[in-house]
Order: C-alpha cells, then sequence, then structure tokens
C-alpha cells in the first residue's frame, strides 16, 4: 500500500482531486483513478489532475517548462481538456508558489492555456478556439429528442437548446445517446440550455466518464459559441450552472472562460 498526498479544489463545484508528481514518477491507472474518485469509498472527485512538468509528458512537444495539466476523467478515461479544471489547477499553482506571476501558460492535452488571475480573485483562461460544425446530429434522452449543435472545444460537446421543456425537471441520471453514432466515437459532453435573455443562459450538463456534474468549463464554452453560432450575439455571454456563475468573451472563435476556483483541503490517501 502507497500514501499519496493530495489537494481537493472546484470550480463552479466541478470537483477535483490535485496530485503533485513533477517528474511523472506515478502511473495513472484507471483502477487508481475510480477508486479514489468514488464519494463513497475514497476521496471523491469528478475528476483527478496531475501536476507533472510538461518535459516529463512522453508525448507533449512544446515548452518543456512548463506544468502540464494530466486531466482524468472519474472513471479513469484521459480528457483532452477541462475548463473548470484548468482553473482549479491554476489557482494551485499560485498557492503552492509554482509560478512566479498572476499571469502564465499551461499545458494541456488540447495545447497552451494561457491564465491570468482576474478581478475579485477570479481567474480568466484562454480556452482556444470554439469551433462549430455543420455536422447534423440528434440527441435523445428517454422519450425526447432534439437537434443539437456539435462544438469542438478541444473536446467534443452536442448543445441542445431547450425550447418550451423544464430545463430543471430533464432526468439526468441516465446517459443521453445521439445519432448518427459516429458523430462522437470516442463519446461526447452533453449540454442541455435554456436562454433567459440576451447573453444570459442556463445550463445542465451530462460528461463523458462521469454523468451530469454541477458544471464543467468546456461545455459552458461550447454552450455559448452554439448561442453565438446561432444568435449572431455580439459580447459575453453569462452562463449559469447548478455549481455557480462563469462568464464567456470572444475574440473571433477563441473564447476567454472567467470563473472562481477554490482549493478546500488537503490531506493523505492510501491505496
Amino acid at each position: 500500500m502507497r500514501r499519496f498526498s493530495y489537494h481537493k479544489g472546484h470550480g463552479t463545484k466541478n470537483d477535483f482531486i490535485i496530485l503533485d508528481d513533477s517528474y511523472a514518477m506515478h502511473e495513472m491507472h484507471p483502477e487508481f483513478i475510480q477508486v479514489i474518485c468514488d464519494r463513497h469509498s475514497g476521496i471523491g472527485a469528478d475528476g483527478v489532475i496531475r501536476v507533472v512538468r510538461a518535459s516529463s509528458m512522453r508525448d507533449w512537444e512544446g515548452e518543456a517548462s512548463l506544468w502540464f495539466m494530466d486531466y482524468y476523467n472519474a472513471d479513469g478515461s484521459v480528457a483532452e481538456m477541462c475548463g473548470n479544471g484548468l482553473r482549479v489547477f491554476a489557482r494551485h499553482l499560485i498557492n503552492e508558489q509554482l509560478v512566479g506571476s498572476g499571469e502564465f501558460d499551461v499545458a494541456t492535452r488540447a495545447g497552451v492555456r494561457h491564465v491570468e488571475v482576474a478581478r475579485h480573485g477570479l481567474i480568466a483562461t484562454s480556452m482556444g478556439d470554439a469551433r462549430v460544425l455543420d455536422d447534423e446530429v440528434t440527441v435523445r434522452l428517454g422519450r425526447h429528442t432534439w437537434p443539437a449543435v456539435k462544438v469542438d472545444v478541444g473536446n467534443p460537446h452536442a448543445v441542445v437548446f431547450l425550447d418550451g421543456e423544464d430545463l430543471a425537471r430533464l432526468n439526468l441520471h441516465e446517459a443521453p445517446t445521439w445519432s448518427p453514432k459516429s458523430a462522437y466515437p470516442e463519446g461526447v459532453n452533453v449540454e442541455f440550455v435554456r436562454v433567459d435573455g440576451p447573453g444570459k443562459l442556463a445550463m445542465r450538463v451530462f460528461e463523458r466518464g462521469v454523468g451530469e456534474t454541477l458544471s464543467c468549463g468546456t461545455g459552458v464554452v461550447a454552450t455559448a459559441a452554439a448561442y453565438r453560432h446561432t444568435t449572431g450575439h455580439d459580447g459575453s455571454i453569462d452562463v449559469t450552472v447548478p455549481g455557480g456563475d462563469l462568464c464567456v468573451d470572444f475574440d473571433g472563435d477563441a473564447a476567454r472562460l472567467t470563473g472562481p476556483a477554490i482549493i478546500v483541503g488537503r490531506g493523505e490517501f492510501w491505496f
């Protein structure tokens, strides 16, 4: 049995276990991730973030001195990107004095992302391009089907705009399905969205590899991109999720996500 030190944090109640492993000495086996993310027998989280020097990541070909956000879903699967996780990762780097200022770059599987400490202690992160695709996709949940907007934010999304359905009454204990299956061969994050006014959205999300979460940063960006694409809205877009409020700004297709990130504690775990 081995002992692991960890931190625990969340961004709009999308929660993560943070493991410091600068030189990638620990193997991130799916079984290990599933155990520590279990909310009854483990620590409990939506995912695990390993803090690694980019030079220690086997397939990384960019700047070697950056910190790399090595992110895993609660089921042990690898994720390309996590917007809330990126802010929590950044907060951890700042708190542990692993970076020298409140503005820096972070390496991720979706590329390099820029981080800034914003107003009132919020954290703003570049999210890369949010690309709205032309593919026709249908999402099904229970007996209901809707057309969805396909969006790529470094990871795959299907955004459903509800028309008359009650967002709060959706049963997200079951996983949505989609067609054609070929649209998302590796699974998809599905966002269900209510428009509350110009630039004001409310969203719930079913994340692949996790289930419903209280927030999803890339899902918020995908939702904002889909709304902007379908309405022509020009300006900031505020998105309310069950865990809180986030704001998305665009420069062309490049998105920036601003929101809170909180480290709630630290401890040790035996596995």
